[in-house]
């Protein structure tokens, strides 16, 4: 019997000196891969500890603090151990920090500090706007993020009658947890100390907008300006809620045929198929109604629909593929059901989860025997060369399209990877093709601001890999090739012949990326996966809207959340790679990200009995949290400006009081605790509803900021790069372009000490632009690449 391999990171040790999901789950993941992480605790615990998010009592330690502190350690230190967890940084590989704990906010134990005093630590600081900056010190919340990053109305979520809603459940911690982890990766890849500082509102922005700046910017027209119901979208069958996708007009003209009603199907239309469903969805809502989930779904997938049902706390864990996947996990302490690692490994390398510590569990041991010097194969000596960017020198083949798999490479390319994306006339990327552009407009497929958000930096290749000769230069090609990475359904490469075993044959130490939406196996495994079915099946939508309406599809969060997923995968492949010099296959399935991020559902569901709900714009933290209409007609024409307010603390209740001049609030002992504002919570919504609708937007903000209230203005995506904060993170950068204008895109949402200063440093690459340098450093002649136009086997038009 072989031996069991080391895990990636064994020997990798991490101080968490953080609190709350985002730190927690960025080190959750490092833990996952092998690190050894000391989590410092204050003497009253990480509030973590005492967390439900249906208010159960969690009898000390709450299950989601024992699902995230799955094989970690944990220390106390107070604010008079500052030596003693100096001892533990010296040594340390790295720490990953945030604001929240005695101990963290201590001032010699601040990122900048630990910086100066250990240059050869990797620091990763977590925070809502970043280290510097005119935010810096501003309060803030899950809520009021998404609020200033546009999430809350960029994909026109909710209602036209009613208040836009945000995205339940706390999805922009978890996004900063992953990128976190992603950040401290390449640094250490990259083989030196630095200061990475990560911002939540980037994050968000990353993950809940899609490049809408960049869209407005080069097509002078927002992505979407109005709120609308996706349609069909989620709908109730004679059994329950159903998700039925659709994205494409492929997809609206099977939709027609499957519902009985071909005489809809009008390949001329001038009308949108969104605009077309709209005006269909009273019978369509009607034909849904009347079959059960089951039917719907089976005749769906035959028809090649996305599709999914609506997953709950509840449900989630009988739902066949997750049975048959093994999806969920149990516990190692407590026995509840968790989601597995979000992405798999063959060879089987990830660490399965080990018990979560209890408070102070390690801190003896780690002061009795001392703490070692720093280890061997630390981030600053693992690696032979340090390098100017993490990824320079890795050639990445980039087979490709839409959202999650873009998203993940795109970041490869920004760190210094050459990537190379693979289309063909026949099949370009997606996200080419979904601009709006007319096809009478020159080069119209160059024209798309998605595509150029998501591809900056790569090359650009065609091949048509319908034909042998395609195939044959694909293969050639990955011999050349350090990690091939792939977004297809599973039976789209079978029917290529290009698994991981071929993959091995061609090069033997690649890494393979597959990125399926539901998986290499189970029932679901052929579906098409769009984000909002993904979204749909893991019970991100169940959280999302009106507790009396069906739930909202997100349409945000499945794509960017599975590629920075992918993207952690990746690297731990690549680090078992460079210790073994084995080639590495990664699962990452869309699924599987989704349902760590929404972990707490089941968490909650199988620990306490407890299924959570929607509830609007409210939320499980904060009391009172709500959107607020101001008295600003937004750049429509319409009184339709909001304010997000979220009061997660008492004595930024106290300071909403003051700000507000509700002295009788003040003086009532009912609202003291959040238990008491959550019972009054209708009647405070009421008066901060009056108090707002008489102020513009930026007057609230300046009043409650004031005041040390959380706030923000529920912002126009397209109004990102207006936000003074991130002008001074410089988090837009003007890129310029061959065919389009130069534009502003968006950038990764950490700023890394060593560099780069600039992350965009070539526009997206036009269709086949790289083409023939690329056949030419394989050997072909100028007479054999024209033959392969000739054959239409490459090209540059569509």
């Amino acid at each position: 019997m072989s031996p069991v391999p080391d895990p990636p990171l064994d020997g990798f040790r991490v101080v968490d000196l953080s609190t709350g999901i985002a730190g927690a789950y960025c080190t959750k993941l490092l833990a996952d891969g092998g690190a050894e992480v000391v989590k410092v605790e204050p003497p009253e615990g990480d509030p973590l500890r005492g967390w439900s998010a249906s208010g159960a009592d969690t009898g000390g330690d709450g299950a989601l603090f024992s699902y995230l502190a799955c094989s970690k350690h944990s220390v106390v230190a107070g604010p008079s151990d500052t030596s003693f967890v100096d001892d533990l940084l010296a040594s340390a590989d790295a720490v990953v920090w945030s604001r929240g704990s005695s101990i963290a906010e201590h001032p010699d134990l601040a990122p900048q500090a630990i910086h100066r005093r250990h240059p050869g630590l990797i620091v990763t600081a977590i925070t809502p706007f970043g280290l510097d900056g005119p935010w810096t010190d501003c309060p803030a919340t899950e809520f009021t993020l998404q609020a200033w990053s546009g999430g809350i109305v960029g994909l026109g979520r909710g209602a036209p009658d009613r208040a836009p809603v945000y995205v339940g459940g706390q999805i922009g911690d978890y996004l900063a947890g992953a990128y976190a982890s992603v950040a401290t990766l390449a640094s250490r890849v990259r083989g030196v100390g630095e200061l990475i500082d990560l911002s939540m509102l980037e994050t968000q922005i990353a993950g809940l907008t899609y490049y809408p700046v960049t869209y407005h910017r080069m097509l002078d027209r927002p992505w979407r300006d109005a709120r609308k119901l996706t349609v069909p979208g989620i709908a109730r069958a004679k059994d329950g809620l159903v998700d039925i996708g659709c994205g494409t007009a492929q997809q609206w003209f099977d939709l027609c045929a499957m519902t009985g009603h071909d005489e809809w199907i009008d390949e001329d239309s001038p009308v949108s198929i969104t605009a077309q469903a709209n005006e269909k969805a009273e019978e369509l809502y009607a034909w849904v109604a009347e079959q059960t989930v089951e039917e719907i779904r089976d005749l769906a997938s035959a028809f090649r629909i996305p599709n999914a049902p609506v997953a709950n706390g509840e449900n989630i864990t009988a739902l066949d593929h997750y049975v048959e996947r093994g999806s969920f996990t149990t516990n190692p302490r407590d026995g509840f059901a968790q989601p597995g690692h979000p992405y798999r490994l063959s060879p089987a390398v990830l660490r399965a989860p080990q018990p979560a510590p209890r408070l102070g569990e390690h801190t003896e041991a780690y002061r009795r025997n001392g703490i070692p010097g720093r280890h061997g194969d630390a981030s600053t000596t693992g690696n032979a060369v340090s390098r100017a960017l993490p990824f320079e020198g890795l050639r990445v083949l980039d087979m490709t399209t839409f959202w999650a798999g873009p998203s993940c490479t795109h970041i490869l390319a920004l760190l210094g990877a050459e990537v190379i994306h693979v289309e063909s006339t026949r099949r370009p990327d997606g996200t080419r093709l979904i601009a709006g552009i007319p096809a009478t407009e020159d080069q119209w497929w160059e024209r798309s601001p998605i595509f150029s958000g998501l591809n900056t930096n790569k090359k650009g290749l065609t091949l048509d890999l319908h034909t042998a000769r395609g195939r044959e230069l694909l293969n050639r090609l990955i011999a050349t090739t350090d990690v091939v990475v792939e977004n297809f359904t599973p039976r789209v490469l079978d029917h290529l012949g290009l698994d991981f075993a071929a993959v091995q044959a061609l090069r033997p130490d690649a890494i393979m990326l597959r990125m399926p939406g539901f998986g290499l196996d189970g029932p679901w495994r052929d579906n098409p996966a769009f984000a909002y079915v993904i979204e749909a099946a893991a019970g991100i939508s169940w959280l999302t809207g009106y507790p009396d309406r069906n739930p909202n599809e997100p349409y945000s969060v499945g794509d960017p959340n599975a590629g920075i997923h992918a993207l952690n995968g990746l690297l731990l492949a690549l680090e078992h790679r460079r210790r073994t010099g084995q080639g590495v296959l990664v699962e990452a399935a869309m699924v599987d990200a989704a349902l760590n991020v929404a972990a707490e559902q089941v968490i909650e569901y199988t620990a306490y009995g407890a299924l959570l709900g929607r509830s609007g714009n409210r939320g499980p933290v904060s009391a009172p949290q709500n959107l607020y209409r101001s008295n600003d007609i937004d750049e429509f024409g319409r009184p339709d400006s909001w304010v997000a307010i979220a009061v997660s603390t008492d004595a930024q209740w106290a300071g909403l009081c003051t700000a507000i001049g509700a002295v009788d609030w003040a003086a009532d002992p009912a609202l003291d605790c959040a238990d008491g504002r959550r019972a009054a919570h209708d009647h405070i919504d009421e008066r901060l509803s009056q108090w707002c609708v008489e102020r513009s937007a930026d007057d609230i903000v300046g009043c409650l900021w004031d005041a040390g209230v959380p706030v923000a203005k529920v912002m126009q995506p397209h109004r990102q790069i207006e936000l003074p904060q991130l002008s001074h993170r410089g988090f837009f950068e003007e890129v310029g372009h061959p065919v389009n204008r130069p534009t502003p895109h968006s950038s990764l949402p950490f700023r890394m000490s060593a560099g780069p200063q600039r992350f965009h440093r070539h526009p997206a690459p036009l269709l086949g632009q790289h083409t023939e340098e690329l056949l030419a450093e394989l050997g072909l002649s100028a007479d054999e690449i024209a033959q392969l136009a000739a054959d239409n086997v490459i090209g540059h038009t569509v």
